[in-house]
């Protein structure tokens, strides 16, 4: 199996690529900021290069900063969009150009893309504007690049990860913030201190794991399925969501199952 692998952490991506060499791997290893085109396209020419066209394209990478949407400064726009839907749009620019090149050359030749969006990409929960933009940004380029696909090959399909509260890193993406959107004297507001104490209980007390995620994918991918669920059961809300748009009704309270939870932040925030 020949494997590219591309992470913004170093000691995360030296532990992975060890394990994967373990394991039997021929791994290319590239630290790269998904946020910058750039990295990208050096990361592109040199799985080229190693190895050829991907067969499988998965543009994971993801953070997260929460907050009432008018508290968010412009670095929090900036940084977030830059991962969350610059990440992926370069990823979608870079590799699907040569995965079509191998499929016109090659008959035999099938590829997939696998966008990460998420629940949020569905949703529009409050306090986490930012993240519910880039993720519903994710969510239309992915149906849209679906929809290009098969408008020009048989070969080549894509997917959208939308996953629920699964326990990885991502409550503490902050952790791997550049400087250059990070100003020395900013201080988190209250609203974005209490989003990030709710994100790290709800990320923490995760009962489906990364790996059981990742199974879903490969299978989804086996089945050609488009959307990709961590938790279906979430998918009632997003049956909500629709309702009210489809009958032209105001949001829906998104605490109306768990009333409590609202009752609390609502206290919280007017405190």
């Amino acid at each position: 199996m020949n494997l590219v692998l591309a992470d913004v952490q170093q000691d995360a991506l030296d532990k992975t690529v060890a394990e994967m060499q373990a394991a039997g791997a021929q791994v290319l290893a590239m630290k790269v900021d998904v946020s910058k085109a750039d990295q990208v396209e050096a990361l592109g020419a040199a799985t080229l290069e190693r190895f050829g066209a991907p067969h499988f394209v998965f543009n994971n990478a993801g953070v997260g900063a929460g907050g009432l949407v008018w508290e968010n400064t412009a670095k929090d726009w900036e940084w977030v969009i830059g991962v969350n839907l610059m990440g992926v749009a370069h990823g979608v620019r870079v590799f699907t150009p040569m995965m079509l090149a191998a499929a016109k050359a090659d008959p035999a030749y099938q590829g997939h893309i696998v966008n990460t969006a998420s629940m949020a990409g569905l949703l529009n929960a409050p306090n986490m504007g930012i993240y519910n933009v880039s993720k519903h940004a994710v969510v239309a380029m992915s149906e849209t690049l679906y929809q290009d696909l098969a408008l020009v090959t048989d070969q080549i399909s894509a997917s959208v990860l939308c996953p629920f509260f699964v326990p990885t890193g991502i409550s503490q993406s902050h952790r791997n913030r550049p400087a250059e959107f990070t100003a020395a004297d900013e201080k988190p507001t209250q609203s974005q201190l209490i989003g990030q104490a709710m994100s790290d209980k709800a990320v923490g007390s995760g009962k489906v794991t990364a790996a059981e995620v990742a199974q879903k994918v490969f299978d989804a991918i086996a089945a050609n399925k488009f959307y990709i669920y961590s938790h279906p059961k979430a998918i009632g809300s997003v049956q909500t969501r629709l309702e009210d748009v489809l009958q032209a009704r105001n949001p829906t309270d998104p605490f109306a199952h768990k009333p409590e939870l609202g009752v609390e932040l609502r206290k919280a925030l007017r405190a």
